[in-house]
């Protein structure tokens, strides 16, 4: 092995978007180049600031997308990035000691949680915070059966896929840890008709469904979950991975209808968009069940959680989204672009429901109808399904300079999840964007002829 071969970081930030594409196709993944490349999602991106990035040849984006709920803060704040300077000389990983950092994160965010919530382990992402959640619920109440939502994203690792609603991510890797069960979003019913024999650790649920397609619960639906597991003896756990630090309109979302969960996972928008950190946070009672005492205190441990680096970066971010009240910011930019959005849905038949919160909102498609649908037998609807919400962030990213994305487990359904630092100008453009869009294609033929030859053939091969 000679070190002639290897790259430098100098001429890795100099390798153009071909090389990329080659790297990817070569080391990385080579079905993600060809899905990216189907609607030319594979643009190189060399600068971000707040909501905008530039690509390599110096067209200026805004990132609608946000990271899936990362970016609250949006790209590099320059508050995160200089809490993370100031502390370039302290050790970033010793473990043979107690972190200044992460006890002062740990205090913080004590602070800000729900009453009660106390006690934190900080991990690296969220898939490993809703692992962390669920072996806590475990060991706690002594108790193997978990409950979880039809539609739910909860993550990829073993345990979170476990208690993640959609078959497709699951089936390859089946079988996945026993005791979990489905029960639909939004029906305490069925919930309850799982929890009374008092014979389960945790029901574990997203105040709303991102990845299932922005999906909000009934009102009261969250209060009635909460005494339904007082009243089964069962730990109620929040997976606020995604909506957590204002994104909804409240610090948290559960904080909407004043339930405090037993246990909440959190990650994304904690790093202030700069570093990956994720958490888990419960009472202490809770916490002392399942580690207390010298023991047992090293059963759930994490070499990089809590690292010097990621402390200041999320000591900096909740800073930054207390002091400037973002869940304010939120709440009002987000009606403002709800109501602008559902005027668009008057007007045009292939909006089937525009629905959100704060600034995490969906998009639904209809379904298409009529004779192209019946002469294909059924085809373009089901290709519409599929790839209709796709086409449209194309048609956004590629004419207009939009970042967007369908949710994984609901393609048919765009989300709009920018940085709750956006302005009211911002918002305007892409509206007008959408409305464009929306006046010029008709339906998803029409997108997906004018997204090119190659994208509609490639799509019909599939």
């Amino acid at each position: 092995m000679g070190t002639d071969k290897l790259l430098s970081i100098d001429e890795a930030l100099s390798i153009d978007r071909k090389q990329v594409r080659e790297y990817y196709k070569t080391y990385i993944n080579p079905g993600l180049v060809n899905m990216m490349g189907l609607l030319d999602f594979d643009k190189q991106f060399v600068k971000a600031k707040g909501v905008e990035v530039w690509d390599s040849e110096g067209n200026v984006y805004l990132d609608f997308l946000g990271a899936y709920g990362a970016l609250n803060l949006g790209h590099n704040h320059p508050k995160v990035i200089e809490a993370v300077e100031k502390v370039m000389e302290w050790p970033n990983l010793l473990q043979a000691s107690l972190g200044t950092l992460v006890s002062a994160l740990a205090y913080n965010l004590a602070q800000v949680l729900p009453s009660g919530l106390s006690r934190s382990f900080f991990c690296n992402s969220g898939a490993e915070a809703v692992e962390g959640g669920l072996k806590l619920a475990r060991a706690a109440s002594g108790k193997t059966r978990t409950i979880y939502c039809e539609g739910s994203f909860h993550g990829k690792t073993m345990g979170a896929l476990s208690v993640t609603g959609r078959e497709k991510y699951r089936v390859p890797f089946q079988p996945l840890v026993p005791g979990c069960e489905p029960v639909p979003f939004g029906d305490l019913e069925a919930l309850e008709n799982k929890l009374w024999k008092k014979d389960v650790a945790a029901f574990i649920v997203e105040p709303i469904q991102g990845e299932g397609g922005i999906i909000l619960p009934p009102q009261g639906y969250l209060k009635g979950v909460r005494e339904l597991c007082d009243k089964y003896d069962v730990l109620l756990i929040a997976d606020e991975i995604q909506t957590g630090f204002g994104r909804t309109g409240t610090m948290f979302a559960c904080e909407y209808e004043n339930v405090v969960p037993d246990i909440i996972c959190l990650a994304k928008a904690i790093g202030g968009g700069v570093m990956p950190i994720g958490a888990y946070c419960t009472k202490p009672e809770i916490w002392d069940k399942a580690y207390g005492g010298m023991d047992k205190a090293l059963l759930h441990t994490s070499t990089f959680g809590g690292n010097t680096w990621t402390s200041a970066a999320a000591i900096a971010a909740i800073e930054q989204i207390v002091q400037e009240r973002l869940w304010d910011e939120a709440r009002e930019k987000g009606e403002y672009m709800m109501e602008k959005l559902r005027r668009l849905q008057q007007k045009y038949s292939m909006i089937k429901e525009v629905r959100g919160r704060g600034l995490l909102i969906g998009i639904e498609f209809e379904k298409p109808a009529g004779l192209i649908d019946k002469l294909t037998g059924g085809m373009i609807n089901k290709l519409s399904e599929e790839y209709f919400g796709a086409l449209v962030a194309g048609e956004l990213q590629n004419k207009y300079r939009i970042i967007t994305a369908y949710t994984l487990n609901n393609p048919n359904v765009i989300r709009l999840e920018p940085p709750l630092i956006v302005t009211i100008e911002q918002i305007d453009q892409v509206v007008d964007a959408l409305d464009a869009i929306f006046k010029q294609h008709r339906g998803f033929m029409g997108m997906a002829l004018s997204s090119g030859k190659t994208v509609l053939g490639s799509i019909f091969k599939k």
